[in-house]
């Protein structure tokens, strides 16, 4: 790889690539139009975050504003299925809102407030579902000699090695990714800005619950090359930083973790909110046909989101504000079905 000075980081190319006027998430496809993330998979997981809300509406006494922030909201699909899953009730008192910087899209439901910025002040459940993978990000790559350098790029997507990492992205990559003495051509995404991003949104919080969900790693397994990669109509392409496709790296959620938070997978967190991918009991086929084909599709469409290899191996950082939602994810915790046993 060639030295070069004149060209862009990969963190201000991915910003005008996919937040500048003319970027990928501008589109009026909306992101829905080249990737399926689990809110597209299946109805099952709006409705497991519908019960996470309620669980939090629950620790927090039902107050009479409940804020639902759904940050990354692509065009609102997943606060349309979590308004279609909560009570009545809930509903009456539910503020959701979609963080997302292209337009509001035609024909959303006018309950929700369409924002740029994530709301501050309010307390409730704060949702970011492959949010943090596309906040962008710097990267670095160990030369000859294993000096971790800055990796620039040109629009046609040509990397070319800047100068050596410097300053709190070399403390970032000390603790979390160490490059010093790794063999050349080594790789790290410097995720400096995603754990200040995070920060920021837990901080958006009075009181309640934020949960990241995301492709991630952790500092025992980070992948020696990184994980930088471009993805357009369903496929996976080269990254090139010029408004044509997703730029996404995976996340290092452990960097991100908050005082309080736990790292869970999606297969995990889904189980404890009950979906779990069994199959029905064969004898529903006969005494409820129906019912045992909508079961039995249900449980597939559950097996999807679980998946250890896939859906499933997703993290979740999941991080309270107060100590009234702290355990929420607890298999079997569900506050508003009243205290278990020893509770209370």
């Amino acid at each position: 790889m060639r030295m070069a000075s004149g060209t862009r980081t990969w963190r201000a190319a991915t910003e005008a690539a996919l937040y500048g006027p003319n970027g990928f998430y501008r589109r009026p496809e909306g992101p829905a139009g080249h990737f399926r993330t689990s809110v597209h998979a299946s109805p099952l997981y709006a409705g497991a975050v519908a019960g996470l809300l309620r669980r939090v509406d629950a620790a927090l006494g039902h107050p009479a504003e409940l804020a639902f922030t759904d940050v990354g909201a692509g065009r609102g699909e997943l606060l349309t299925g979590v308004l279609a899953a909560v009570p009545d009730e809930l509903a009456g008192r539910l503020r959701p809102y979609a963080v997302e910087r292209a337009d509001r899209p035609a024909g959303l439901d006018r309950r929700i407030t369409w924002l740029s910025d994530i709301p501050t002040g309010v307390e409730g459940l704060l949702f970011a579902n492959e949010w943090l993978d596309n906040v962008p990000l710097d990267l670095a790559e160990a030369d000859a000699e294993g000096t971790a350098r800055e990796v620039r790029v040109q629009e046609d997507g040509e990397e070319l090695l800047g100068e050596p990492v410097r300053g709190e992205d070399a403390a970032w990559l000390a603790r979390w990714w160490p490059l010093d003495g790794a063999p050349p051509g080594s790789r790290a995404e410097i995720g400096r800005p995603r754990d200040a991003a995070w920060a920021r949104a837990v901080g958006s919080l009075r009181a309640g619950l934020a949960v990241a969900v995301d492709y991630a790693h952790e500092r025992g397994s980070r992948p020696p090359f990184g994980t930088l990669a471009g993805f357009r109509e369903g496929r996976e392409v080269r990254p090139v930083p010029d408004g044509s496709c997703d730029i996404t790296a995976h996340v290092a959620l452990d960097a991100c973790a908050g005082p309080g938070s736990s790292l869970l997978t999606q297969r995990a967190a889904l189980r404890a909110l009950g979906v779990d991918g069994g199959r029905p009991p064969l004898s529903l086929a006969s005494s409820d046909p129906a019912g045992y084909v909508r079961a039995l599709a249900a449980a597939g469409e559950a097996a999807e989101l679980t998946a250890p290899a896939g859906l499933g191996g997703f993290g979740w950082l999941v991080q309270p504000v107060g100590d009234a939602c702290a355990g929420l994810l607890e298999a079997g915790r569900d506050p508003a079905a009243g205290p278990s046993a020893g509770e209370g």
